[in-house]
């Protein structure tokens, strides 16, 4: 871990404001400046934790990876951040469990498209592309910036679930009773049935999913996805 306390000091930081803001500190801060005023507050922050992490990560140490990467763990690493880009286009559509300002809505009848996969689909895209990426760029600053999107994901979505549950004491158990913190386990006790996928997420999620692997060779210099094995 020498050379990465930068890094890692970054990403504790970004990683707490998030949790901080988002949950102890936003009713607070709410009612002192209002929605739009914690809205750039929280912005702000984020952007400049962000821009701090990105700037340790750059300068951190290149440590020799841990494991060997072959095909294999790219063609499977390739089919998992497909199945994350499907997630994160069908996120934008109908989530419940996005903040809202006002009155909550009413939740769907049924858990369908994305929602029958799990229901924090942005979060677990998100998560997905830790896990990915540390497995085929497994070198410490890789694993440390990974890990802190990984976290920031999978402990704010369970932070969500109990914001909701006090947000809506009334709806909210109905919905997690539908659905599942963990991809695909309500499919699998037969809480949900897959189907229902939108265009937006198997289509967007298609096209993000090509554009962003495309993107790993100009602006990272080591082809990604499909694009390994293509040649033009």
């Amino acid at each position: 871990m020498e050379g990465l306390e930068p890094l890692l000091a970054a990403a504790t930081v970004f990683v707490g404001t998030h949790f901080l803001l988002s949950h102890p500190l936003r009713r607070p801060i709410v009612s002192a400046v209002g929605e739009r005023g914690f809205a750039a507050i929280y912005s702000l922050v984020a952007l400049v934790t962000f821009v701090w992490v990105v700037i340790t990560y750059r300068h951190a140490p290149v440590s020799p990876p841990l494991w060997q990467v072959g095909d294999g763990l790219w063609l499977t690493v390739t089919v998992v951040m497909l199945l994350a880009s499907v997630l994160l286009m069908g996120s934008f559509i109908r989530n419940p469990a996005f903040p809202t300002a006002g009155k909550p809505s009413a939740l769907p009848e049924a858990a369908r498209g994305v929602y029958a996969v799990t229901r924090h689909p942005m979060l677990w895209a998100f998560a997905l592309w830790g896990l990915c990426h540390i497995a085929v760029f497994p070198v410490a600053r890789n694993i440390a910036l990974a890990a802190t999107i990984l976290v920031l994901a999978l402990v704010g979505a369970a932070l969500q679930d109990r914001k909701k549950m006090a947000l809506q004491p009334q709806l909210w158990p109905a919905w997690e009773a539908k659905t599942s913190y963990w991809p695909f386990v309500a499919v699998v006790q037969g809480r949900a049935r897959l189907g229902g996928f939108g265009s937006h997420a198997l289509a967007g999620g298609f096209v993000l999913w090509l554009v962003a692997t495309w993107a790993h060779a100009p602006l990272g210099g080591w082809p990604a996805g499909i694009w390994r094995w293509l040649r033009f």
